[in-house]
């Protein structure tokens, strides 16, 4: 398969150009920009940036000819209000130039996805997409779900849609085919087959109870069921379930019977049933209201429907639906192995550029389709239906949210409802592992990609002193905002910010924005009410009152799902550190301690602790340490004063 364009791969001419004259109005000066650049500009495919006074990119371009797409940009009376602002705002230009169009498509995708410019289109999501994943590095294949980098000897199969996907199809898979899908740590110290066994769902190739030729007849039957040849494994297994039953071997018979149930409930869970249907395919349907568009994707993979989701992408105002289309499925296949077929529910007029791209990318080649009959024009309505649903839902949650923000605001007396609202929390036992976390929400629900967690390790803060902690903390985030970010430009300051407490911590809080100049940020913290039961918090303003809302009112229950995710998130991340420091071995803090010689230690000694305790001799006779490691190693754990 082809690798994914990088810009080492163009034969390049960059170059970049600067306006002069702060006099000039702000239009003149963008066109200005672009006129210099034109000078040189050559006629040919490439990409071209456009980036402010500040050099931050406010949008990225590809073209089949350069110097005719830069162009008009010049001829501002043409140009849409939104054109206009952007070549208002515009100072520099960079160019890229490439071999084709193609080319030109695919690096363009690359760099969005990179820089997130304001006046693109953006296929807004951060979740990963997940996949079943066959290893192939061991005796006995493992299969598991995977996000993240495809690394790893084996093969990849998905996308699917979700986790909840995923899981149906690896439950019905461990049922049918019996593979392993534990770690290989845990599969080399089995003794006696695990749970997954006595329930029939593995095999149990750690103790030997299948043997290497019948497991790997086993990961032949998964493979060939994942890459959608169904009826190869459902004949095998009816075939093996008569003979058993022949021989009188009923205990047999009835678990091949078990195990064809399971492969006939995700056959009939997931196959696409149209006869002469896409078998390897991604059916996309687009739907527009209200100035918002949702993209509803089908996952078909082998015949069976691996899923779908509904996606929604950001700066889509005054862009026209077939460019939005071509932009979304440019990023998002950017990220993801193309299939054989797009299945479009319009024709596009660039499907033949965006055919080209994806089967550059892909190593075989993509088609582009609009069906207009027969069974995948039956599965682009479905989908049509899905996206015009996903998208009336959409609608009415930002009509709900919207309310919710602008009673918020008149509430905590903001100027205008809140873009951007960020909620702190702490988490700790007894101060030990003491973390603190911020999470973000906006009009579109909560933004996820935005949450951070804050260490605790300042030796300043007394354990457990919530009002430090919270100071801290704030004192981080906002030291960090008034650097990166001091005119408040780039939409990461918060409209509201709502801390997990009372009087004490937001006293701590407004003393720590006030050290740092901080002075027209509204918080507010929010405290359990009595018997901490839920419906009866305070809010505290800055101003020193306190409100209560009646337990019913929807404001109410929009701030404690706020609240309640903060603490969910500072809870988990508190959970994931502590584990962590319980694994933690006092070896890993040693300087010039590697894996290798870390084993070795503890091969030679038996535990951590007796290697403390080992004396300089002791620790030269262990395998691979040299006396000056040994010497490190006792000075570390008894160092001289």
């Amino acid at each position: 398969m082809a690798q994914p364009p990088t810009l080492d791969r163009f034969s390049e001419e960059t170059a970049t150009f600067t306006v002069q004259g702060k006099d000039a109005p702000d239009i003149d000066r963008g066109v200005a920009a672009i006129r210099n650049v034109l000078r040189t500009l050559p006629v040919r495919p490439g990409v071209y940036r456009m980036t402010d006074a500040e050099g931050a990119v406010l949008y990225i371009g590809k073209a089949r000819a350069l110097k005719n797409r830069v162009t008009n940009y010049t001829q501002v009376s043409r140009l849409s209000r939104r054109l206009q602002r952007m070549v208002a705002q515009t100072r520099d230009m960079t160019i890229v130039t490439t071999n084709s169009e193609a080319e030109a498509l695919l690096l363009e995708a690359q760099l969005i996805k990179r820089y997130r410019p304001p006046y693109n289109v953006l296929l807004r999501d951060d979740k990963s997409f997940p996949f079943i994943f066959l290893r192939e590095d061991h005796e006995f294949p493992r299969i598991s779900k995977h996000r993240g980098a495809k690394a790893g000897k084996g093969v990849f199969y998905g996308p699917f849609a979700s986790a909840g996907a995923v899981n149906v199809t690896l439950n019905a898979l461990q049922k049918v085919f019996l593979l392993r899908s534990c770690s290989d740590s845990f599969f080399a110290n089995r003794s006696r087959p695990c749970l997954l066994h006595q329930i029939k769902r593995c095999s149990a190739p750690c103790v030997g109870r299948i043997d290497d030729a019948a497991y790997a007849e086993l990961v032949a039957d998964a493979k060939s069921f994942l890459s959608g040849r169904t009826q190869e494994a459902q004949k095998k297994l009816g075939d093996a379930m008569t003979a058993a039953a022949a021989a009188r071997d009923f205990e047999l018979a009835a678990v091949l019977r078990d195990r064809l149930r399971a492969l006939t409930f995700i056959q009939g869970s997931q196959a696409i049933n149209a006869e002469g249907s896409a078998s390897d395919a991604d059916i996309i349907a687009l739907a527009c209201e209200g100035g918002t568009m949702c993209i509803q994707i089908f996952f078909i993979r082998g015949g069976q429907n691996w899923g779908h989701r509904a996606f929604f992408p950001a700066h889509t105002d005054g862009v026209s639906e077939d460019e939005v289309l071509l932009s979304f499925l440019a990023q998002l296949y950017e990220e993801l192995p193309p299939p054989r077929e797009l299945l479009l529910d319009r024709a596009l007029e660039e499907a033949p550029l965006l055919s080209e791209a994806l089967s550059e990318k892909a190593g075989h080649r993509v088609g582009v389709k609009a069906p207009q009959r027969g069974p995948n024009r039956k599965l682009i309505e479905q989908a049509r239906r899905n996206a015009v649903e996903a998208l009336q839902r959409r609608l009415a949650e930002s009509t709900t949210q919207g309310r919710l923000l602008v009673e918020l605001a008149e509430l905590f007396d903001l100027d205008a409802p809140p873009k951007r609202i960020e909620v702190y929390d702490n988490s700790h036992i007894q101060g030990s592992n003491a973390l603190g976390a911020m999470i973000v929400a906006g009009p579109d629900g909560f933004l996820k990609n935005q949450y951070r967690k804050f260490n605790m390790n300042d030796s300043r803060i007394t354990p457990g002193d919530d009002f430090a902690m919270m100071k801290a903390m704030l004192s981080r985030r906002f030291a960090r905002l008034e650097k990166e970010d001091p005119d408040r430009t780039a939409g990461d300051w918060p409209d509201l910010v709502l801390i997990d407490g009372g009087r004490g911590q937001l006293s701590s809080v407004n003393e720590a924005l006030s050290e740092l100049g901080v002075d027209n940020v509204c918080v507010v913290g929010v405290s359990k009410g009595f018997d901490r039961d839920a419906g009866r918090e305070t809010f505290h303003l800055p101003s020193g009152r306190e409100l209560h809302l009646p337990p019913n009112a929807p404001v109410l229950f929009f701030l404690q799902r706020l609240r309640d995710e903060a603490h969910r998130f500072a809870i988990g991340a508190h959970r994931a550190k502590r584990s962590k420091a319980i694994a933690a071995n006092p070896l890993d803090d040693v300087p010039g301690i590697g894996p290798a010689r870390k084993k070795a230690l503890l091969m030679h000694f038996g535990t951590s602790r007796a290697v403390r305790g080992a004396t300089l001799e002791d620790l030269e006779r262990a395998p691979g340490i040299s006396r000056l490691m040994a010497e490190a190693i006792h000075q570390h754990f008894h160092p001289r004063g």
